[in-house]
């Protein structure tokens, strides 16, 4: 089961993919692409070229497994970056998720007492 928890680590290929792309094609361009390992526990994230879509590919230990959004209305806004992927913090994801913009939020600095 897929868990959006605090000590993983999410990346966001930073190319729009096709979504009829499956566990296979996607754990390719995490290999080819992002040159990374897919099977490390972490989270990455896709999006098609309308922003409309979004996977995020995981292997859980056994097995891969994606989480497929499809929107009804309206585009998923991510920021856009000129690398190849962007690491993204977990805050980050849930709030695209629910459909909030990043850069209308800043975070305010906290300090440990």
């Amino acid at each position: 089961m897929l868990g959006l928890s605090s000590h993983l680590r999410y990346h966001m290929c930073c190319t729009l993919v096709d979504m009829r792309k499956g566990f296979d094609a996607l754990a390719g361009l995490v290999r080819n692409y992002l040159n990374q390992n897919p099977q490390t526990g972490d989270i990455f994230v896709f999006l098609n070229k309308p922003k409309t879509h979004i996977k995020l590919l995981y292997w859980d230990g056994d097995g891969f497994a994606i989480f497929y959004k499809r929107l009804e209305q309206g585009r998923f806004d991510f920021l856009t970056s000129d690398s190849v992927s962007r690491e993204l913090k977990r805050e980050e994801l849930l709030l695209v998720l629910s459909g909030l913009k990043l850069k209308d939020f800043k975070k305010k600095k906290r300090y440990k007492t």
